[in-house]
């Protein structure tokens, strides 16, 4: 007796119990748990905050700078990277981001590793908080803006945080060179 299923008789197509186990067995696409929505909600607010401070500008008649000078490049990757680690990781800062982050447990130091809790978008502001690559690039617009603006105050308040970042290198090399000597 020939079991062979030909193609007119339904070859290829999964019983419905194999296709059940085979869904059983994949994993469920992270996608589902993702919330693309309130991600896409945010990108619209960064961008349409972007487009209202190029706007101003524009109404304001004075030209966008030529160019961000390289000194003042410098000065905002330092200050954006120190930023995005205070208001992501800084346990100071903790009480601004509860509403929208759970404690998973210490960070580096004087740092929390935290995560995005609830839906929607609580759990995409959640994120943002507590990614602070994905912050960093809010931040940087933010110094940039301020520099079209008021350039001299943005330079004042960068420095302020890209001061502190180098002293926290400095803090962790201290630490090591201390950790060093004890183990000689």
């Amino acid at each position: 007796m020939d079991t062979r299923i030909s193609a007119a008789d339904g070859a290829g197509q999964d019983q419905p119990e194999e296709q059940n186990q085979r869904q059983q067995k994949r994993p469920p696409d992270l996608r589902e748990k993702i919330p693309s929505r309130d991600y896409a909600a945010l990108v619209a607010v960064f961008n349409g905050v972007l487009a209202t401070a190029l706007l101003a500008r524009k109404c304001s008649r004075e030209p966008l700078p030529e160019r961000v000078e390289p000194k003042d490049l410098i000065l905002f990757a330092l200050s954006t990277q120190k930023l995005s680690r205070v208001i992501t990781k800084d346990k100071v800062t903790s009480a601004f981001r509860a509403p929208f982050t759970q404690v998973e447990g210490k960070g580096g130091a004087g740092e929390l590793e935290e995560s995005g809790r609830g839906h929607g978008l609580q759990r995409a502001i959640g994120d943002l908080l507590t990614c602070p690559f994905c912050l960093g690039t809010w931040i940087a617009s933010g110094f940039i803006y301020g520099y079209i603006f008021s350039p001299r105050l943005t330079r004042t308040i960068a420095s302020i945080f890209a001061v502190s970042g180098m002293a926290d290198f400095l803090q962790q090399g201290y630490v090591k060179a201390q950790e060093m000597n004890h183990q000689i």
